[in-house]
């Protein structure tokens, strides 16, 4: 699924800022380090931003679940 101009500029900046959480696994699954599966941080996936994606799995993995409990996110993120 393609996804909108303002979302895969969001991804970009997310892949600079990435939360702790966020970096630490992702020195663990970069280049296939633990296996055989590839991923992709930040993915954009129609208007939502996938923090990891493995496409040969059709896996997408959420990090830091909190942010999502607060605020508009609940409702944003229902999909």
């Amino acid at each position: 699924m393609d996804a909108p101009k303002a979302t895969r500029r969001r991804a970009k900046a997310l892949r600079r800022d990435m939360s702790l959480p966020e970096v630490l696994l992702w020195v663990q699954i970069r280049n296939r380090l633990q296996g055989q599966l590839k991923f992709r941080r930040q993915h954009p996936v129609g208007h939502y931003i996938l923090d990891f994606y493995c496409a040969e799995a059709n896996f997408a993995l959420e990090v830091d679940g909190q942010v999502h409990d607060t605020g508009t996110h609940p409702q944003r993120d229902h999909y």
